[in-house]
């Protein structure tokens, strides 16, 4: 359904097309504006702009609603697991049970990568941080399985798309072992996709290593929240990449390279820092006054949220998902952790906190979570790439198939110096 919106450029009526969507607010259509008018829009950051159409993640921020295909991101959440929102987003609904075991099959036997991949590791340096290492080696795919690169083959495709969602564990594993000296461990066919990964993260050949469930089920649903939110920064990379017909390893390394931004992915180890800084729970009343303070650089990382102007819906599952973890582990003495409780309860409650609607978003949880879980700060990037490489994946997919798909070319505002005549060097001032 569409209607049309007039605009006034210098006294001449322009029509442009409205368009609307399932839900969610209309677009103006302004792909012809510059035939008619001569002039272009101007957005930065693309915050009024949307750069395509979509059926796969809805956001509204107002409310606090975040849907995948239409269904609630708690529901998904609390019911189902990782695999099955992988299906859900790349082939728009929910599987059946033997669409799922067969889904589940296919990713496990696709999660070894080739043996000459361990090379591309020894070139890394000891302390190189592991998004650095991802963006190298999932780019480094495209070498390795050319019969999946060919985007006009809709089979290749999808080839493609289950050897990043299964690999990309592996790998994330792999730079995690590397970084701290053990020796890689190789995937097992039987355990469930977040517990292998698991197990190739903390397991060691000098042990049996037996998988808690809890938090396997815990880093599942991190997953699940991560897995796609709309045309986010990494997202449009991913899309603007794919674009110009780039195969699809070298478009998720391009999403990777964008997530790493402490703006976008690395907020949750921001948040983790903040706690750090903060050090124990006498000094919160501190820096709570130092966050109230307009001329106070300080800011209370993992509390509110750019899009979400309500509570983060991912928020309250992963809330509850924490403190799951930490009554599990049965961690108590952590002054961290007491810190997080302590800010946790105190923002939910304080008057200057609520009125602003800066509630502890999905960041606050799951740097927490991950923590206790065991793993290092630098690794919380790299799980969110693992989780959103389906989103990405999803989102890519879309755009090939989309007809109206064309190479992304942002315009600009020039303010440059204007034409001027080149001088030589001999008679210059």
């Amino acid at each position: 359904m569409s209607s049309n919106s007039t605009l006034s450029v210098d006294n001449k009526a322009v029509e442009l097309a409205v368009k609307e969507g399932t839900i969610g607010p209309s677009v103006i259509d302004i792909s012809k504006l510059y035939g008619q008018t001569g002039m272009f829009t101007y957005d930065p950051g693309f915050t009024s702009t949307a750069a395509c159409e979509s059926k796969i993640t809805y956001i509204d921020g107002d409310k606090g609603i975040l849907l995948y295909r239409g269904y609630p991101i708690d529901q998904l959440a609390e019911h189902g697991d990782f695999l099955e929102t992988c299906y859900l987003l790349l082939y728009g609904e929910l599987p059946t049970a033997a669409q799922k075991a067969d889904f589940d099959y296919r990713v496990t036997r696709h999660t070894m990568v080739h043996d000459q991949m361990n090379r591309f590791f020894t070139g890394f340096r000891r302390d190189a941080h592991p998004m650095a290492i991802m963006v190298g080696c999932v780019g480094a795919l495209s070498a390795f399985y050319h019969d999946s690169t060919d985007i006009s083959d809709p089979h290749q495709r999808m080839i493609a798309s289950m050897r990043m969602i299964a690999k990309m564990p592996t790998l994330a594993a792999m730079a995690y072992k590397y970084s701290i000296g053990q020796p890689f461990v190789h995937p097992q066919n039987d355990l469930d996709y977040t517990s292998n990964f698991l197990r190739m993260c903390f397991a060691v050949p000098a042990e049996e290593y037996k998988v808690n469930p809890v938090l396997a089920r815990a880093l599942d649903r991190i997953f699940i929240l991560h897995a796609d939110h709309e045309q986010n920064a990494s997202t449009s990379t991913v899309r603007l990449a794919g674009s110009s017909g780039a195969n699809p390893f070298a478009c998720i390394a391009a999403g990777i390279a964008c997530l790493w931004g402490p703006a976008h992915g690395g907020a949750n180890e921001a948040a983790l820092k903040m706690l750090e800084e903060i050090g124990t729970p006498d000094r919160i009343p501190e820096y709570i006054a130092k966050a109230k303070d307009k001329n106070d650089p300080f800011r209370l990382m993992g509390f509110g949220h750019r899009v979400y102007k309500n509570y983060d819906p991912r928020a309250r599952i992963m809330q509850k998902t924490t403190h799951e973890v930490l009554n599990e582990l049965g961690i108590k003495d952590d002054p961290l952790l007491d810190v997080a409780v302590e800010l946790e309860q105190i923002a939910l409650k304080d008057e200057y906190f609520v009125e602003k609607k800066l509630y502890p978003n999905i960041d606050f949880y799951s740097g927490i979570t991950l923590k206790a879980m065991g793993f290092p700060t630098s690794m919380f990037t790299v799980l969110f790439a693992l989780a959103r490489t389906v989103g990405w994946i999803a989102q890519w997919s879309e755009m090939i198939e989309d007809p109206s798909q064309r190479i992304g070319r942002p315009r600009q505002l020039y303010t440059g110096a204007p034409l001027r005549p080149y001088i030589q060097e001999t008679l210059r001032a």
